[in-house]
Protein backbone atom coordinates (compact mmCIF):
# COMPACT_ATOMS: atom_id res chain seq x y z
CA UNK A 1 0.00 0.00 0.00
CA UNK A 2 1.23 3.53 -0.73
CA UNK A 3 2.36 5.43 2.32
CA UNK A 4 0.40 8.49 3.34
CA UNK A 5 2.38 11.74 3.00
CA UNK A 6 4.07 13.13 6.08
CA UNK A 7 1.95 15.75 7.85
CA UNK A 8 2.64 19.36 7.12
CA UNK A 9 4.07 21.22 10.10
CA UNK A 10 4.05 24.97 10.54
CA UNK A 11 6.45 26.57 13.00
CA UNK A 12 5.51 30.16 13.92
CA UNK A 13 8.06 32.45 15.49
CA UNK A 14 5.85 34.80 17.47
CA UNK A 15 2.41 33.35 18.18
CA UNK A 16 0.66 36.69 18.42
CA UNK A 17 -2.69 37.90 17.09
CA UNK A 18 -2.06 37.03 13.44
CA UNK A 19 -0.03 33.84 13.74
CA UNK A 20 -2.32 32.29 16.36
CA UNK A 21 -5.37 32.84 14.17
CA UNK A 22 -3.56 31.16 11.27
CA UNK A 23 -2.44 28.32 13.54
CA UNK A 24 -6.01 27.47 14.52
CA UNK A 25 -7.13 27.34 10.89
CA UNK A 26 -4.28 25.01 9.99
CA UNK A 27 -4.95 22.76 12.99
CA UNK A 28 -8.52 22.39 11.75
CA UNK A 29 -7.11 21.40 8.34
CA UNK A 30 -5.02 18.62 9.88
CA UNK A 31 -1.65 20.32 10.12
CA UNK A 32 0.78 20.06 13.00
CA UNK A 33 1.47 23.49 14.44
CA UNK A 34 4.23 24.67 16.75
CA UNK A 35 5.70 28.02 17.61
CA UNK A 36 7.04 30.44 20.14
CA UNK A 37 5.74 32.91 22.69
CA UNK A 38 7.29 34.95 25.49
CA UNK A 39 5.71 33.62 28.72
CA UNK A 40 4.99 30.30 30.37
CA UNK A 41 1.36 31.31 30.90
CA UNK A 42 0.76 31.88 27.22
CA UNK A 43 2.63 28.69 26.31
CA UNK A 44 0.32 26.70 28.57
CA UNK A 45 -2.77 28.30 27.00
CA UNK A 46 -1.53 27.53 23.48
CA UNK A 47 -0.73 23.92 24.39
CA UNK A 48 -4.25 23.53 25.74
CA UNK A 49 -5.49 24.43 22.26
CA UNK A 50 -3.31 21.88 20.49
CA UNK A 51 -0.31 24.07 19.59
CA UNK A 52 3.18 22.91 20.54
CA UNK A 53 4.44 26.07 22.22
CA UNK A 54 8.02 26.99 23.15
CA UNK A 55 9.29 30.03 25.05
CA UNK A 56 11.67 32.18 23.01
CA UNK A 57 12.73 35.81 23.00
CA UNK A 58 15.43 38.17 24.22
CA UNK A 59 17.46 36.24 26.77
CA UNK A 60 15.48 33.06 26.07
CA UNK A 61 17.07 30.54 23.70
CA UNK A 62 15.27 27.87 21.68
CA UNK A 63 16.54 24.33 21.36
CA UNK A 64 16.98 23.85 17.58
CA UNK A 65 15.43 20.39 17.83
CA UNK A 66 12.09 22.16 18.29
CA UNK A 67 12.20 22.85 14.54
CA UNK A 68 12.49 19.16 13.58
CA UNK A 69 9.90 18.15 11.00
CA UNK A 70 9.03 21.73 10.03
CA UNK A 71 7.80 22.02 6.45
CA UNK A 72 6.55 25.63 6.67
CA UNK A 73 8.01 28.42 8.80
CA UNK A 74 6.56 31.84 9.64
CA UNK A 75 8.42 34.74 11.27
CA UNK A 76 6.21 37.43 12.82
CA UNK A 77 8.66 38.57 15.52
CA UNK A 78 9.35 42.33 15.38
CA UNK A 79 13.03 42.94 14.65
CA UNK A 80 15.38 45.40 16.26
CA UNK A 81 16.97 48.08 14.11
CA UNK A 82 20.04 45.91 13.53
CA UNK A 83 18.89 42.33 13.24
CA UNK A 84 16.03 39.89 13.00
CA UNK A 85 16.10 38.01 16.31
CA UNK A 86 15.08 34.70 14.75
CA UNK A 87 17.92 34.75 12.26
CA UNK A 88 20.42 35.96 14.84
CA UNK A 89 19.64 32.92 17.01
CA UNK A 90 18.71 30.17 14.58
CA UNK A 91 20.00 30.68 11.03
CA UNK A 92 22.09 27.46 10.99
CA UNK A 93 19.17 25.40 12.31
CA UNK A 94 16.76 26.86 9.75
CA UNK A 95 19.16 26.26 6.85
CA UNK A 96 19.63 22.66 8.03
CA UNK A 97 15.92 21.78 7.84
CA UNK A 98 15.65 19.09 5.15
CA UNK A 99 11.96 19.37 4.26
CA UNK A 100 11.37 23.12 4.39
CA UNK A 101 9.02 24.07 1.53
CA UNK A 102 7.93 27.60 2.46
CA UNK A 103 9.12 30.46 4.64
CA UNK A 104 6.95 33.52 5.31
CA UNK A 105 8.18 36.81 6.74
CA UNK A 106 5.54 39.24 8.03
CA UNK A 107 6.75 42.72 7.23
CA UNK A 108 4.96 46.07 7.05
CA UNK A 109 3.77 48.44 4.35
CA UNK A 110 5.79 50.97 6.34
CA UNK A 111 8.80 49.92 4.25
CA UNK A 112 7.32 52.01 1.41
CA UNK A 113 7.39 55.24 3.44
CA UNK A 114 5.09 58.16 2.61
CA UNK A 115 3.42 58.33 -0.82
CA UNK A 116 1.13 61.33 -0.24
CA UNK A 117 -1.99 59.21 -0.57
CA UNK A 118 -0.95 57.48 -3.80
CA UNK A 119 -1.41 53.82 -4.65
CA UNK A 120 1.51 51.51 -3.92
CA UNK A 121 2.16 48.05 -5.35
CA UNK A 122 5.00 45.60 -4.77
CA UNK A 123 7.17 47.18 -7.45
CA UNK A 124 7.50 50.41 -5.45
CA UNK A 125 10.96 51.14 -4.03
CA UNK A 126 11.62 50.58 -0.34
CA UNK A 127 12.14 53.94 1.34
CA UNK A 128 10.98 53.74 4.98
CA UNK A 129 10.67 56.92 7.00
CA UNK A 130 10.20 55.49 10.51
CA UNK A 131 12.40 53.38 12.75
CA UNK A 132 9.86 50.55 12.53
CA UNK A 133 9.90 50.64 8.75
CA UNK A 134 13.70 50.73 8.63
CA UNK A 135 13.94 47.72 10.96
CA UNK A 136 11.51 45.71 8.84
CA UNK A 137 13.38 46.61 5.65
CA UNK A 138 16.64 45.44 7.24
CA UNK A 139 15.04 42.16 8.35
CA UNK A 140 13.55 41.60 4.89
CA UNK A 141 17.04 42.01 3.46
CA UNK A 142 18.49 39.49 5.89
CA UNK A 143 15.88 36.87 4.99
CA UNK A 144 16.35 37.53 1.29
CA UNK A 145 20.13 37.17 1.61
CA UNK A 146 19.49 33.58 2.74
CA UNK A 147 17.16 33.08 -0.21
CA UNK A 148 19.85 34.30 -2.59
CA UNK A 149 22.77 32.45 -1.02
CA UNK A 150 21.11 29.21 0.07
CA UNK A 151 17.81 28.95 -1.81
CA UNK A 152 15.73 29.38 1.34
CA UNK A 153 12.11 29.59 0.05
CA UNK A 154 11.35 33.04 1.48
CA UNK A 155 8.12 34.98 0.84
CA UNK A 156 7.60 38.52 2.14
CA UNK A 157 4.18 39.78 3.20
CA UNK A 158 3.82 43.53 3.67
CA UNK A 159 0.96 44.30 6.00
CA UNK A 160 -1.00 47.43 6.93
CA UNK A 161 -3.11 47.65 10.11
CA UNK A 162 -4.58 44.27 11.08
CA UNK A 163 -7.99 44.10 12.73
CA UNK A 164 -10.45 41.42 13.82
CA UNK A 165 -12.45 40.21 16.81
CA UNK A 166 -10.89 41.54 19.99
CA UNK A 167 -8.88 44.14 18.10
CA UNK A 168 -11.25 46.33 16.14
CA UNK A 169 -13.04 49.66 16.22
CA UNK A 170 -15.99 47.88 17.87
CA UNK A 171 -13.75 46.82 20.75
CA UNK A 172 -12.29 50.32 21.01
CA UNK A 173 -15.75 51.88 21.13
CA UNK A 174 -16.83 49.55 23.92
CA UNK A 175 -13.63 50.19 25.86
CA UNK A 176 -13.99 53.94 25.50
CA UNK A 177 -10.59 54.23 23.79
CA UNK A 178 -11.76 55.01 20.24
CA UNK A 179 -10.64 58.37 18.84
CA UNK A 180 -11.41 60.19 15.61
CA UNK A 181 -8.29 62.09 14.64
CA UNK A 182 -8.85 64.31 11.61
CA UNK A 183 -5.93 64.98 9.27
CA UNK A 184 -6.94 66.30 5.86
CA UNK A 185 -6.34 63.80 3.06
CA UNK A 186 -5.02 61.08 5.37
CA UNK A 187 -5.98 57.50 4.55
CA UNK A 188 -4.95 54.13 5.93
CA UNK A 189 -5.11 50.63 4.51
CA UNK A 190 -6.07 47.67 6.66
CA UNK A 191 -6.69 43.93 6.47
CA UNK A 192 -8.99 41.61 8.41
CA UNK A 193 -7.16 38.86 10.25
CA UNK A 194 -9.16 36.18 8.40
CA UNK A 195 -8.15 37.52 4.99
CA UNK A 196 -4.53 37.74 6.08
CA UNK A 197 -4.68 34.06 6.99
CA UNK A 198 -6.26 33.22 3.65
CA UNK A 199 -3.46 34.97 1.78
CA UNK A 200 -0.79 33.12 3.77
CA UNK A 201 -2.48 29.78 3.20
CA UNK A 202 -2.84 30.50 -0.52
CA UNK A 203 0.88 31.23 -0.72
CA UNK A 204 1.67 27.99 1.08
CA UNK A 205 -0.29 26.14 -1.59
CA UNK A 206 1.44 28.05 -4.41
CA UNK A 207 5.01 28.75 -3.28
CA UNK A 208 6.93 31.35 -5.26
CA UNK A 209 10.19 31.88 -3.37
CA UNK A 210 11.41 35.45 -3.46
CA UNK A 211 7.93 36.89 -3.94
CA UNK A 212 6.55 39.97 -2.20
CA UNK A 213 2.85 40.33 -1.44
CA UNK A 214 0.92 43.33 -0.19
CA UNK A 215 -1.97 42.03 1.92
CA UNK A 216 -4.65 44.71 2.24
CA UNK A 217 -8.37 45.08 1.62
CA UNK A 218 -10.02 47.02 -1.20
CA UNK A 219 -10.91 50.18 0.72
CA UNK A 220 -8.20 52.48 2.07
CA UNK A 221 -9.95 55.26 3.95
CA UNK A 222 -9.64 57.76 6.82
CA UNK A 223 -9.69 56.15 10.25
CA UNK A 224 -12.52 58.41 11.55
CA UNK A 225 -14.78 56.77 8.95
CA UNK A 226 -14.17 53.35 10.49
CA UNK A 227 -14.82 54.53 14.05
CA UNK A 228 -18.03 56.28 12.98
CA UNK A 229 -19.32 53.07 11.40
CA UNK A 230 -18.47 51.05 14.51
CA UNK A 231 -20.40 53.55 16.61
CA UNK A 232 -23.37 53.31 14.23
CA UNK A 233 -23.41 49.52 14.49
CA UNK A 234 -23.40 49.71 18.28
CA UNK A 235 -26.00 52.48 18.44
CA UNK A 236 -23.55 54.82 20.13
CA UNK A 237 -22.50 58.39 19.50
CA UNK A 238 -19.12 58.49 17.77
CA UNK A 239 -16.35 60.35 19.53
CA UNK A 240 -15.87 63.90 18.27
CA UNK A 241 -13.48 64.70 15.46
CA UNK A 242 -10.22 66.10 16.83
CA UNK A 243 -7.86 67.98 14.52
CA UNK A 244 -4.54 66.20 14.19
CA UNK A 245 -2.57 69.16 15.53
CA UNK A 246 -4.73 69.18 18.68
CA UNK A 247 -4.85 65.43 19.27
CA UNK A 248 -1.83 65.18 21.60
CA UNK A 249 -0.85 61.84 20.14
CA UNK A 250 2.09 59.87 21.46
CA UNK A 251 5.19 59.95 19.24
CA UNK A 252 4.43 56.37 18.18
CA UNK A 253 0.80 57.14 17.24
CA UNK A 254 1.74 60.38 15.51
CA UNK A 255 4.32 58.57 13.38
CA UNK A 256 1.57 56.60 11.66
CA UNK A 257 0.09 59.87 10.40
CA UNK A 258 3.42 60.80 8.83
CA UNK A 259 2.85 58.21 6.11
CA UNK A 260 -0.11 58.38 3.74
CA UNK A 261 -0.65 55.74 1.06
CA UNK A 262 -3.14 53.37 -0.52
CA UNK A 263 -1.97 49.76 -0.68
CA UNK A 264 -2.75 47.75 -3.82
CA UNK A 265 -3.79 44.13 -3.30
CA UNK A 266 -3.88 43.20 -7.00
CA UNK A 267 -1.09 40.64 -6.75
CA UNK A 268 -2.65 38.45 -4.06
CA UNK A 269 -5.78 38.28 -6.19
CA UNK A 270 -4.08 37.63 -9.53
CA UNK A 271 -1.23 35.37 -8.41
CA UNK A 272 -2.66 33.61 -5.35
CA UNK A 273 -6.34 33.61 -6.28
CA UNK A 274 -7.34 35.28 -3.02
CA UNK A 275 -10.96 36.37 -2.69
CA UNK A 276 -11.42 38.67 0.27
CA UNK A 277 -14.16 37.75 2.68
CA UNK A 278 -14.02 41.30 4.01
CA UNK A 279 -13.27 43.71 1.13
CA UNK A 280 -13.74 46.65 3.48
CA UNK A 281 -14.06 47.40 7.18
CA UNK A 282 -17.85 47.52 6.78
CA UNK A 283 -18.16 43.79 6.10
CA UNK A 284 -15.57 42.97 8.73
CA UNK A 285 -17.17 44.93 11.55
CA UNK A 286 -20.72 43.93 10.66
CA UNK A 287 -19.79 40.24 10.63
CA UNK A 288 -17.95 40.54 13.95
CA UNK A 289 -20.99 42.10 15.61
CA UNK A 290 -23.40 39.55 14.11
CA UNK A 291 -21.19 36.69 15.29
CA UNK A 292 -20.98 38.14 18.80
CA UNK A 293 -24.74 38.54 19.01
CA UNK A 294 -25.37 35.00 17.72
CA UNK A 295 -23.01 33.67 20.41
CA UNK A 296 -25.10 35.34 23.13
CA UNK A 297 -28.48 34.14 21.94
CA UNK A 298 -30.08 31.48 24.13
Amino acid sequence: MPQSPAPRRLFCFGLGFSATALAHRLLEAGWLVAGTCRTAEKAAALRARGIEAHIFGPGQSLDPTALAGTTHLLDSVPPTSEVDGVLAALTPAILALPGLRWVGYLSTTGVYGNRDGGWVDESAPVQPSTERGVARAVAEGQWMALHGAHGLPVHRFRLPGIYGPGRSALDQMRAGTARRVDKKGQVFSRIHIHDLGSALMASMERPNPGAIYNVADDHPCPSPEVVAYAAELLGLEPPPLVPFDQANLSPMAASFYGENKRISNARIKAELGVTLRYPSYREGLADQLATERDAHRP
